[in-house]
């Protein structure tokens, strides 16, 4: 790989290429772009082609898009775990793929350092779609257009495994979602439902939901941190452990957005529960106490939440669905 990264001969021509204006919505703060990869019109385009391609994959029947669905706001419809070109069922849940660029670490375990490394695990994932990138890059450099196109972004005269990255990073930043009713409602052009407006009380209430500690109101409604929410005692998947080895990391995972979270079941990194319901019952009595349990729920009582407080939490969940990312179609299939 390293000899492959590093095989570029030539930038492109900056001039010929259309810098891409990002539009972020009123309620997201600015995202950072790597000053490595800026965005342009042409790299963006070129990763889009890829994510729904599978050409990515060994026998070419799976794109990134096949466990990605937009319909249900980039994941794996309402799969517990995706099937790979073998056959063979994972054992984490499809992770969404909106507001990426404001994150740090990617996959449940954190385990890529940033959005172009993340790129790479899918495609090598034995259960996945079980390329080789030795083997996808002879594809793409044999491939009768994406020669030119990685040529016209990048520069160079051979496909390489960071110009694969860059691309389909520069796509995946453009997936960004921010126009739920509850953005509107804080825009003040709608108005939430009593059991809505109750429900956005609660969830920030300490007492009753506790949500925004690590789904933080607004913005993103995540912290993006690893965390122990006590879905089990005993760790079939270690997760953030897998990648640090530190033993208070076992059974850590990362903190999902809860954006468009009423489209994304089934829930938890392994799919556990398949309703919002289901979900609340884990956070008001079914988490287990343990020596890894993230310090705010550990003060966490039970039985905290009334039947009433779990409706009205949904409630207000609900609206954080944005219905404009299901259609746009700027993040639909070229």
């Amino acid at each position: 790989m390293v000899a492959t990264i590093g095989s570029c001969k030539r930038d492109p021509n900056p001039s010929m290429l259309t810098p891409y204006v990002l539009q972020i919505p009123a309620g997201l703060p600015p995202m950072t772009i790597p000053a490595n990869n800026p965005m342009t019109v042409e790299g963006v385009a070129l990763g889009k082609k890829l994510f729904f391609d599978p050409i990515l994959s060994a026998n070419n029947t799976m794109s990134c898009a096949s466990c990605h669905n937009q319909k249900f706001a980039f994941v794996d419809s309402n799969r517990r775990f995706s099937v790979g070109i073998d056959n063979i069922a994972g054992n984490r849940n499809s992770m969404p793929l909106f507001n990426l660029g404001y994150q740090k670490k990617f996959f449940w375990d954190g385990g890529a350092a940033d959005l172009e490394s993340q790129v790479i695990g899918p495609i090598e994932n034995p259960v996945e779609m079980h390329e080789n990138l030795g083997g996808l890059l002879t594809k793409l450099n044999a491939h009768a257009e994406y020669p030119t196109l990685f040529r016209k972004v990048f520069g160079g005269n051979t496909i390489t495994t960071s110009m694969l990255m860059k691309a389909i990073a520069q796509y995946e930043r453009t997936i960004v979602s921010g126009n739920s009713k509850y953005d509107q409602y804080k825009q003040g052009k709608v108005q939430l439902t009593d059991a809505e407006m109750r429900g956005m009380e609660k969830f920030v209430n300490d007492s009753v939901g506790d949500c925004a500690h690590c789904h933080t109101m607004g913005g993103t409604f995540s912290s993006f941190e690893f965390r122990n929410n006590g879905v089990d005692s005993i760790y079939a998947d270690p997760g953030r452990y897998r990648i640090t080895l530190i033993g208070s990391d076992s059974g850590k995972f990362k903190t999902p957005s809860l954006r468009n979270i009423a489209l994304t079941a089934p829930y938890m990194h392994n799919g556990r529960f398949a309703t919002l319901q289901e979900c609340l019952d884990h956070y008001n009595t079914g988490f287990h106490y343990g020596p890894n349990l993230d310090v705010i729920m550990s003060t966490n009582k039970k039985n905290r939440m009334t039947a009433q407080d779990m409706q009205d939490i949904i409630a207000f969940l609900n609206t954080l669905t944005d219905q404009s990312l299901l259609t746009n179609p700027a993040f639909a299939k070229p």
